[in-house]
């Protein structure tokens, strides 16, 4: 198959994939009409052609806390990447690394901090509110302790969004394990590459909490009941004066949310919606970037994610008013499709 699109990657991690690890990346919340308004009101972003302007010496660099990077984009954090291709994060992380833009790390991931940062250097590191701060602290400290600079405090899931997908598919639900075997039996080139190669399968920066011999079941569980629907602005006032890094808040699709996120001290937002994963109905990313640019461009460095699957979205995003984005599904599809080409790839 010859893989020239974003479209492309998607079809081919749909070939490789079991059922439930595609539709975990792939599914939104509800009826998923935010994951599709993402996509399409992104598209119907106009760009104006200007001509004969010499173009032959355009640069793409930028820089963002002030890091140069090689273009305006990073790869945002997305939960069990592991389980997406042989050691998924690390393989992640290097691609990053090679193109000077960051990779963001998931709390839920399958290779800890300390993994990927032996295989790939200095990664940013996104946190979830949970509710037991004492883990949260601890896991702040291995971050700064692996010279980790950036947090991405994601603050817009105070409970699990209901994916329908989900529990259709596998990922939960009654008969979950059972059925997660069966898909795997019918890929056997994920099952081996992945299901056999790739172990440890374990959320390597929660397996603490959740035992050595924890699977995918205990982690949903565990998901369910940690979240902390309690948290409010003023609890995040320890985030900031434990945190001595960069600290961006994931999540805002409002002005206001974007003003206290300024007051708060940090250094940046990503303007998200989860990529349509939690409150279907909310704003696409794309409708709420402009508002929140006008409020505090000055003041933070603006990011976006949601929607965002190629080149051109990304040039939307930037005439928007963002700074840069990260891709969320766009890079996981990418890195499911394809396995490494020498064994050295991957430890």
């Amino acid at each position: 198959m010859i893989i020239s699109s974003g479209a492309d990657f998607r079809q081919a991690a749909k070939r490789r994939l079991p059922r439930f690890l595609f539709d975990y990346i792939d599914g939104g919340s509800y009826g998923e009409d935010t994951l599709r308004r993402n996509v399409e009101d992104l598209s119907r972003i106009h760009l104006r052609q200007r001509v004969l302007r010499d173009v032959s010496n355009v640069s793409l660099e930028t820089s963002w806390f002030g890091k140069k990077l090689g273009l305006p984009v990073g790869l945002g954090p997305v939960g069990l990447t592991g389980m997406y291709a042989r050691r998924g994060e690390v393989q992640a992380a290097r691609a990053a690394r090679a193109r000077h833009v960051p990779f963001c790390l998931s709390t839920v991931s399958v290779c800890d901090i300390a993994e990927v940062v032996r295989g790939a250097g200095l990664i940013w590191f996104q946190l979830y509110v949970i509710k037991d701060r004492a883990f949260m602290r601890d896991l702040l400290a291995v971050a700064a302790q692996q010279g980790c600079e950036t947090l991405v405090f994601t603050v817009d899931m105070p409970v699990p969004g209901a994916r329908y997908r989900d529990a259709h598919s596998g990922m939960s639900g009654p008969f979950a394990a059972s059925r997660r075997l069966l898909q795997a039996m019918g890929k056997p080139r994920w099952a081996w590459d992945v299901g056999v190669r790739g172990r440890p399968h374990r959320l390597g920066n929660v397996a603490p909490v959740l035992g050595k011999n924890s699977g995918l079941t205990d982690f949903m569980g565990w998901l369910a009941q940690n979240f902390d629907p309690a948290i409010t602005w003023c609890d995040l006032e320890w985030i900031r004066s434990t945190w001595k890094g960069n600290l961006v808040i994931k999540g805002i699709l409002e002005a206001e949310d974007a003003r206290a996120a300024r007051d708060l001290g940090a250094d940046g937002i990503v303007v998200s919606n989860h990529g349509g994963r939690q409150l279907d109905g909310a704003l696409s990313t794309a409708a709420a970037v402009p508002a929140i640019a006008d409020a505090v461009r000055d003041d933070l460095t603006i990011l976006a994610d949601s929607g965002i699957r190629t080149g051109l979205d990304v040039l939307r995003m930037l005439a928007l008013g963002a700074d840069g984005v990260l891709l969320g599904r766009a890079w996981v599809y990418a890195l499911a499709a394809l396995r490494p080409k020498r064994r050295r790839d991957v430890t």
